[in-house]
């Protein structure tokens, strides 16, 4: 196996800029007026935030949230995270709220038929129309990560890739269905959504973050809108997903969950069942639950190169440059696609030349970059 090289990156155009100016860009960003849009779809009226500009020949990046919460509430962090400001100026970003979950929503009369998980997925290509986006990337958590492989499995021609956080592609089993009937009886439905989202740990240690979405979600004048999404959620069908079958995910999915989470032996399953030459498994240290929002630079880091692995932004500034370079593998070393971030860890990659942009595809030229294809802890 070829040994590890420490490379220096000489760059004419660095993806950040030193931190003043990353400020007082992130700063003009923030002040860009948000456009929402509300959305007749065959499954209730969606709402959506557009922030910046289409950018032709790129994606739009559209995100989907989890239950209990609504975009901001699962995105705000990291997307107003400073080091996302260069990914915000170079794409168009489409915040996507699940019917009666956004901010101010209308309260569902009793007995409403909420849409399930599959019919939440056919709002998306109402949404593309609208915005006449013809791909997108996918940023989903938990029951939006759901939502959009299951979009991608029947739209794969306009996906271009998929982050997926916390996902779960497998139904609920009957033993799953006991439990959750015998914790129905004590628990309270927000305090259900908080043990979805975070870790028994998080929990129990009661966090600043924890008491926040705890707070959020209990005292929300939308709980009964909350708890329609939670049911669809609870009763999603399985994905059926299966490696060398015929139903996978065929774009490049980084899958992500925290080493905490109460999702990572779902993810981990998941990964399993993917085509690995296309899916990267990042497991996050000291991330809980809701890895967006507790570790928006780790995140920031992993987004940009899954991005610059797909042809997009092709370069990229590594933070420890100035302290001796980037420790990089050599272009030879056939690597698996999967990597972690252990606390006080960057992150390691293989191949630092960017794929290239040809019509709109990919080429599979020499010097391809596959930047996501890192090692397990010890591979070293």
């Amino acid at each position: 196996m070829s040994e590890l090289h420490e490379v220096q990156i000489t760059e004419d155009n660095p993806l950040l800029q030193d931190p003043l100016k990353a400020a007082e860009l992130a700063a003009k960003l923030l002040q860009v007026q948000e456009q929402k849009h509300s959305i007749e779809t065959p499954y209730g009226v969606v709402t959506v935030t557009i922030q910046g500009t289409p950018k032709p020949k790129r994606p739009a990046i559209v995100t989907f949230h989890d239950v209990g919460m609504d975009h901001k509430m699962c995105f705000d962090t990291l997307f107003k995270y400073e080091d996302m400001c260069e990914i915000v100026k170079n794409f168009v970003v489409c915040h996507i709220d699940a019917p009666g979950q956004e901010d101010g929503a209308t309260i569902y009369p009793p007995g409403y038929q909420y849409p399930s998980l599959d019919q939440l997925a056919e709002t998306i290509p109402c949404v593309l129309q609208y915005l006449n986006f013809p791909s997108i990337i996918g940023i989903g958590v938990g029951a939006g990560a759901y939502i959009f492989a299951k979009y991608t499995l029947s739209h794969a021609n306009t996906v271009e890739g998929l982050v997926l956080i916390n996902i779960d592609p497998n139904a609920k089993g009957w033993m799953d269905w006991a439990a959750q009937k015998l914790t129905g009886l004590t628990q309270s439905i927000s305090d259900k959504m908080l043990g979805h989202l975070f870790s028994a740990e998080e929990i129990s240690g009661n966090s600043d973050v924890v008491r926040q979405y705890k707070a959020s979600i209990s005292n929300s004048p939308l709980i009964s809108n909350y708890q329609l999404y939670w049911n669809s959620y609870n009763s999603r069908r399985d994905l059926n997903f299966e490696r060398g079958g015929g139903v996978t995910l065929k774009c490049p999915v980084m899958l992500v969950v925290g080493d905490q989470a109460p999702h990572e032996d779902a993810v981990v399953e998941c990964n399993s069942k993917l085509d690995p030459t296309q899916t990267s498994f990042l497991k996050m240290a000291d991330s809980g639950g809701q890895p967006q929002i507790t570790q928006p630079g780790k995140m920031t880091e992993a987004f940009k190169y899954f991005v610059q692995g797909m042809g997009y932004i092709p370069h990229i500034l590594d933070k420890k440059r100035s302290m001796g370079g980037f420790l990089g593998h050599d272009s030879s070393v056939a690597l698996s696609h999967r990597f972690s971030l252990q606390r006080g860890e960057s992150l390691t990659f293989s191949h630092l030349v960017p794929e290239q942009r040809v019509g709109g595809r990919t080429s599979s030229s020499p010097g391809r970059s596959d930047l996501l294809k890192g090692r397990e802890p010890g591979d070293l």
